[in-house]
């Protein structure tokens, strides 16, 4: 049920769940989303349950403490309470980590990296002052677990759920009481609509390209093959998370909440660092506001610069796996961003389409380093996309014309999709039937690929 393409949530939870919170009283509605995202996780990993009310717990009786010991009086405990928990925090992460390295993935709670990440933006947003009411047990609770992004995010502050920006004279912000409409009920549809023909028919689609090369064998494929596998990767995880990213944005529209933008567009980039700003907003706006610049930001010179932006992504490669393969990707980027920061950025701005060029052949590349763990592998994969000391381009060459012949069509779409000009055209105009019409032909055709299919899990679950 934790799948939102799976038939189960759209037919079964989700209306259900809705039916209950739209006729429940707004003061309550905090108590139904808590009770509701708890019932949601355990039907995906029964036994974290336990885990998360734990973490829901601690994580509330800290901040609460933050938020009652601000005075210089109290700052050295105020700074060592949320040094206890934050360190509380990354401890149960990084062991968690360490134990589905060396024993099993399986030990790994679900989306217990993108909760822990949301517990620590509470904590040091209670800290600064950022949440300037105190909130409730089950305010806090149901921020910490609520079903749409409990699983893989979007990491959503607590300022952007609950609190209003501050309009009277003192500027202190207040709670808002989220309102539900038939208006936000239909466009968070048409959001959701949009994530799960992403995800069913495109994404999973083109995963069967990369299973099928996997299978192959790397050293038995060819040099076209690689770069097509490469690039069809890509998109197979840029349509699998910006599809979950828009259906739970769908599903937060429908709670009352406000659209929470995961992705912008980041293949129309202007380089590598553009296109991370881009990708995965919510992450890498986590890194910059609570890493980065308490670190120092760009402010300390060139080359505390470049120790800050590789320190963030060493961090990030490590946030989305213990092998050595994510933490060579990360360092990759950061190597990439820095190149781009400190050697071409006037070439960059002088000529835009080299920062595009570094975005069409350097992003797919490091996605290669990201979707494969096994270092020897990895070599082999390299090996047949530069084929300067082997045979890559021989090895049977004429293999891409036949998976090119199957998949040309999901790859043709996700480059159309990829411009940002049919993206907005939907958005822009998704009142109008010229959209409701084929978001409704794409519903049901995604629906009946998920009821025939094995319920492929989103990509980011085991992050």
């Amino acid at each position: 049920m934790v799948n939102f393409a799976g038939i189960d949530f759209i037919f079964r939870f989700l209306p259900f769940f809705l039916l209950i919170y739209c006729l429940t009283p707004s003061r309550y509605r905090d108590a139904v989303l808590f009770a509701g995202s708890l019932v949601f996780y355990a039907s995906g990993a029964r036994f974290f349950v336990l885990l998360l009310l734990a973490l829901v717990f601690v994580n509330y009786a800290f901040g609460d403490a933050l938020w009652v010991m601000p005075g210089l009086a109290h700052r050295a405990w105020h700074k060592r309470l949320l040094f206890m928990i934050v360190a509380f925090d990354i401890f149960v992460l990084v062991l968690f980590k360490a134990l589905a390295l060396f024993l099993n993935a399986s030990v790994f709670p679900l989306g217990l990296s993108f909760f822990i990440f949301k517990m620590m933006s509470y904590q040091a947003d209670m800290y600064n002052g950022q949440i300037q009411k105190r909130p409730g047990f089950l305010q806090t609770a149901a921020y910490f677990t609520m079903f749409p992004q409990v699983t893989q995010g979007p990491i959503m502050r607590f300022g952007q759920g609950w609190m209003e920006r501050p309009t009277n004279i003192r500027r202190r912000r207040e709670f808002v009481e989220r309102t539900v409409s038939l208006q936000k009920v239909e466009d968070g549809l048409i959001f959701f609509a949009m994530g799960l023909g992403m995800k069913v028919l495109i994404a999973d689609r083109l995963g069967i390209l990369w299973n099928e090369i996997v299978k192959i064998g790397f050293e038995s494929i060819s040099t076209p093959l690689a770069w097509m596998g490469a690039v069809g990767y890509s998109m197979q995880l840029y349509f699998d998370f910006w599809g979950y990213s828009l259906m739970a944005g769908g599903i937060g529209l429908m709670l009352g909440f406000r659209f929470i933008q995961n992705f912008s567009h980041p293949y129309a980039a202007n380089g590598v660092a553009d296109f991370y700003r881009r990708w995965h907003a919510t992450l890498g706006s986590w890194f910059r506001d609570y890493i980065y610049i308490p670190l120092g930001g760009s402010r300390g010179g060139a080359l505390i610069t470049v120790r800050n932006l590789m320190v963030v992504w060493l961090l990030t490669g490590f946030w989305h796996g213990g092998t050595l393969n994510f933490i060579i990707w990360g360092l990759a980027l950061g190597l990439i961003i820095v190149w781009e920061k400190f050697v071409v950025k006037g070439l960059i701005e002088r000529f835009p389409v080299i920062g595009h060029l570094h975005v069409i052949i350097l992003i797919p590349l490091t996605w290669v380093i990201f979707a494969i763990t096994n270092l020897k592998d990895l070599a082999t994969y390299f090996s047949r996309l530069f084929p300067f000391f082997g045979s890559g381009i021989a090895v049977n060459r004429g293999d891409f014309l036949k998976y090119l012949g199957i998949y040309w069509p999901f790859l043709l779409v996700s480059v159309v999709l990829c411009l940002p000009v049919t993206y907005n055209m939907v958005v822009w105009k998704r009142d109008k039937w010229q959209v409701i019409l084929p978001l409704f032909v794409i519903f049901w055709v995604s629906v009946y690929f998920s009821s025939i299919s094995a319920g492929n899990p989103f990509m980011y679950f085991s992050f």
